[in-house]
């Protein structure tokens, strides 16, 4: 039996399964043919399938009559690159996009329109360089994050975000093109790094403290620089795929679009969370969720403890190196207050903290000493998660911290009982597979 002997529905079926190529070749066959693989339906189910779109939409966002055209549209507009590439590439985006939208619209947008074939060969020649095939798609979907003083926004809104730890702050974003051209040429020339250099700054912190992510053009590898100026790659270089050039040669060179796929999927598991302060919204880079955040309740007290490698002021070439390591430290009281021999109390107080500092399993230093920043929180039932932020240096990759915090039921000015410790869980401090 042939496919025209086939009733509508197993047609339908056989044609979905074998995809929007086979389906063209097929339509050649005969006009019944024809018919059959122009149906609505079949192509919404490609436009969905590849494209992630659930109304005919071309590649700007415009409606056009069908989702046939609209695939067709698609095809044309990216027919230089590899389509397994686009889909991935627009995967990605609408990830990164759907999560803004829901947890962090203010971010959202400042996400920039797509530049053009046109706006990244501008920008090629004006930087003597050939962006990664990955890299041109990730930019003509998104030309980076707009933020600047004139549109009332501040630093908070990167897209990768950041962290903060006494006076040093953090707030990554996405350089659009026009800032890749300006960052690039001052950081370079600042740097000392060589004219020819393939290296471009894709993404900087927009706050005071400095952090830069470098792309080499050259192999598409991603890095970010230490306070001695070492470049250190933000992707394992194991996961850097290879994919097709536009003259079929291999290059490995999609470390950027691993780099945000790997951040949206951090994103959408909640590893990683906004967080709030003084109204101010950010996306905060402390883990979220086990392993890499520890969790521990003590007599309803419950704090959890992670850490976020600092590379932009840690010096490895130091002997012994000098690791960074920012860790946030988050207290607050179950519902049911903090509990002492059956006795329930709606508050209590810190007054010490003990932290044993360990590094390649070691005991390097122990900790002893009254608040922590300073500060003796008072937590209540019901009240606010306590945060703050501090930092520590490693001689090694691998490290953990744990202790305990001494707290009194009640207030120090008013306890309502003894003492009692409470458990920080340990909470490592390593070398990340990627750094953000």
């Amino acid at each position: 039996m042939g496919l025209e002997d086939a009733g509508d529905l197993v047609l339908h079926i056989v044609l979905s399964k074998i995809g929007p190529e086979s389906t063209g070749r097929v339509a050649c066959v005969s006009r019944s043919l024809r018919v059959s693989a122009s149906e609505e339906s079949l192509w919404s189910i490609f436009c969905s399938r590849d494209l992630n779109i659930s109304t005919p939409l071309d590649p700007n966002g415009e409606p056009v009559p069908s989702f046939k055209t609209a695939y067709q549209l698609w095809r044309e507009s990216f027919r230089m690159y590899p389509w397994n590439l686009v889909k991935r590439v627009t995967l990605c985006w609408d990830n990164l996009k759907l999560w803004l939208s829901l947890n962090f619209p203010e971010a959202k947008a400042t996400l920039r329109k797509g530049a053009t074939e046109d706006d990244l060969e501008e920008f090629e020649t004006l930087l003597k360089v050939k962006l990664p095939l990955p890299t041109r798609l990730l930019y003509r979907f998104v030309d980076g994050q707009e933020l600047s003083s004139s549109n009332g926004l501040d630093g908070s809104l990167g897209l990768i975000g950041g962290y903060s730890a006494y006076s040093h702050e953090v707030n990554v974003y996405l350089l659009p093109l026009k800032e890749i051209i300006r960052e690039t040429k001052e950081t370079m020339r600042h740097l000392g790094f060589s004219n020819t250099s393939n290296l471009i700054v894709v993404a900087a912190s927009v706050v005071a403290s400095l952090k830069i992510f470098f792309l080499d053009c050259t192999n598409g590898k991603l890095y970010t620089g230490t306070s001695n100026r070492q470049l250190l790659p933000c992707v394992p270089d194991s996961l850097v795929r290879s994919v097709h050039g536009i003259n079929g040669d291999h290059q490995s060179q999609d470390a950027l679009l691993l780099w945000l796929e790997e951040h949206g999927r951090r994103l959408q598991a909640g590893t990683i969370k906004i967080c709030e302060q003084e109204n101010v919204k950010s996306i905060s880079l402390f883990p979220e969720l086990p392993p890499l955040c520890s969790v521990a309740i003590t007599n309803g007290v419950q704090v959890r403890a992670s850490s976020v490698f600092i590379p932009e002021i840690s010096n490895l070439l130091d002997q012994p190196p000098a690791y960074w390591y920012a860790y946030s430290i988050r207290m607050s009281l179950v519902p049911e207050g903090c509990i002492l021999n059956g006795t329930h109390h709606s508050s209590c107080q810190l007054s010490w903290r003990h932290w044993v500092i360990r590094a390649d399993n070691e005991v390097i230093d122990k900790v002893n000493g009254e608040a922590v920043i300073g500060k003796y929180p008072l937590l209540q039932t019901g009240g606010e998660e306590f945060v703050y932020e501090s930092c520590s240096s490693f001689p090694t990759t691998a490290g953990s911290i744990e202790g305990s915090f001494t707290f009194v039921p009640g207030s120090l000015r008013d306890p309502k009982g003894s003492q009692f410790e409470v458990k920080v869980a340990e909470f490592p401090l390593e070398l990340p597979d990627y750094i953000f």
